[in-house]
């Protein structure tokens, strides 16, 4: 394995994410915030000392499959480090647990918070807090990949990194396809953030906060009341976005490129708008009687919450432990299917869920008739089976790790319904989940095993599994390559 590119790589992000912290450290210069100043001037400096001269000093080498892999995996634990240090530093969160849940909860995009007074945190830590949501949604390695120098074979390091079951580049160079990428989540954050701007309760902190933190499909509120207390107005704007975002950004660029009847004919996206609309209405139905018959209202809150969760965003605008079975079964199917392909969403992607049930129905034919030889197609084109073979894969691997998880966090002694859903919310980067880690619960009162479980599995999540599990696997970490001496050129 190559180290150096490794090493050289990961010095680099953790010098773009020190460089990512300059506004909130800004921040707090404006709003005399001396602890969150020192904090975050501490760990921009001390990146910096240590990360800079790894990144000078290591020679540029290509990267390849294994090592795309591993970087991406060790980059992500090493940031949500980096990323934790200003709450425990600043004493915000004092606990280093708490803080590292609350970090990589950000970076993942899941959402899952310790915090049980969101509205006494410094305004410069609240701002970082969301935008690790921003920098989590498209992928930390996709933004620098955006602007870095080309690094030989960096679609390998985008491949392990972008959600959904195959990732193609959008133009022939990875440089360019990353750019497009982050060019359409740039623009469609500041066009919800011009939209929220105007609206009297928000504010253009709370706009720009509520903004990306939906671009990145997260969920950090930055008060107690969260999107609650914001109009009908604002909620069905962050309704409408957060749909928006678990779309496929390829989507976006055939649209772009006026390719509308190829955009319009994706069959994931056609199934997804099928799952929404079938939840939103029957949801709708389901909790009429609870907003004693005013349509409207039940509509909105109805939308909000099946775009929040399959999205896998988790705001919350009601408290959904007390809507009707039929209407929290729902939801929580909806966890586990989250957005599509090449989204900031989360889950197991709707592309995996029909290549699935293809998968399936296919099998059943080939009973019947053995020398069947059939492919799954989707789009109008035969998925290759090394795709659907990993398909399988990852749904096994999947619920091996749900079940491992579950049996662990069990050891706290909570209801099924905390224990099993704040797996699955976890695991599928969706944030709340039912009973006491619910819409207005959080996840303060586990214990330090259990967040640290659950802290996994938000890596797993949101790096589908397979990259963390190349860390474990022997023969990734033979032929090691030592670290350049200091005296290399």
């Amino acid at each position: 394995m190559n180290y150096r590119a490794i090493f050289r790589f990961i010095a680099l992000t953790l010098l773009i994410v020190a460089g990512l912290m300059i506004p909130a450290l800004a921040i707090s210069v404006i709003r005399h915030e001396t602890a969150s100043l020192h904090a975050f001037s501490g760990v921009i400096v001390g990146v910096g000392a240590v990360c800079l001269p790894v990144y000078l000093k290591t020679p540029q080498k290509s990267i390849r499959a294994r090592e795309g892999y591993i970087t991406v995996a060790l980059a992500w634990i090493l940031v949500s480090l980096v990323g934790c240090l200003p709450f425990f530093f600043s004493g915000a969160i004092p606990n280093f647990m708490d803080a590292f849940f609350e970090s990589i909860s950000g970076f993942t995009t899941t959402g899952a918070s310790i915090l049980v007074n969101i509205n006494v945190m410094p305004k410069s830590l609240l701002y970082w807090r969301s935008f690790t949501h921003w920098i989590g949604g498209m992928g930390v390695l996709v933004f620098l990949l955006a602007l870095a120098p080309s690094t030989g074979d960096s679609l390998f390091l985008m491949r392990a990194e972008s959600p959904g079951p195959q990732v193609s580049k959008l133009v022939p160079k990875t440089r360019q396809s990353a750019r497009i990428l982050y060019i359409i989540y740039i623009g469609l954050t500041v066009l919800e953030f011009l939209l929220l701007w105007p609206d009297e309760k928000v504010g253009a902190f709370t706009a720009l906060n509520i903004a990306i933190s939906t671009a990145g499909t997260g969920g950090f509120a930055v008060n107690n009341a969260g999107l609650a207390g914001c109009s009908p107005y604002v909620q069905w704007v962050v309704t409408v976005f957060m749909l928006l975002f678990a779309v496929n950004f390829g989507i976006y660029y055939l649209m772009i490129m006026r390719s509308f009847r190829r955009a319009s004919r994706n069959e994931e996206l056609r199934l997804y708008a099928g799952i929404v609309l079938f939840a939103v209405i029957t949801v709708t139905i389901s909790v009429l009687p609870r907003y004693r018959g005013e349509f409207w209202t039940a509509l909105r809150h109805a939308s909000f919450q099946t775009a929040t969760v399959i999205s896998t965003t988790g705001f919350a605008t009601a408290d959904f432990n007390t809507w009707p079975t039929y209407a929290k079964i729902v939801l929580f199917l909806l966890m586990f299917i989250g957005g599509c392909a090449g989204s900031t969403g989360g889950g197991s992607k709707v592309s995996r869920v029909l290549i699935l049930f293809r998968s399936v129905k296919l099998s059943l034919r080939k009973l019947l008739h053995p020398n069947n030889v059939s492919k799954v197609h989707m789009d109008g084109e035969a998925v290759p089976e090394n795709t659907v073979a990993f398909v399988h894969v990852f749904y096994g691997a999947y619920f091996v790790i749900l079940g491992i998880s579950v049996l662990l966090v069990s050891l706290d002694g909570f209801s099924l319904e905390t224990t099993l859903s704040s797996v699955v919310a976890c695991l599928n980067n969706v944030g709340p989940g039912f009973d006491s880690v619910g819409p207005m619960g959080n996840y303060y009162h586990l214990s330090a095993l259990s967040k640290a479980v659950l802290s996994l599995d938000m890596l797993l999540g949101r790096l589908e599994i397979f990259p963390v599990l190349m860390l474990l696997l022997p023969e990734n970490w033979r032929r090691m390559h030592a670290l350049p001496s200091a005296k290399a050129k």
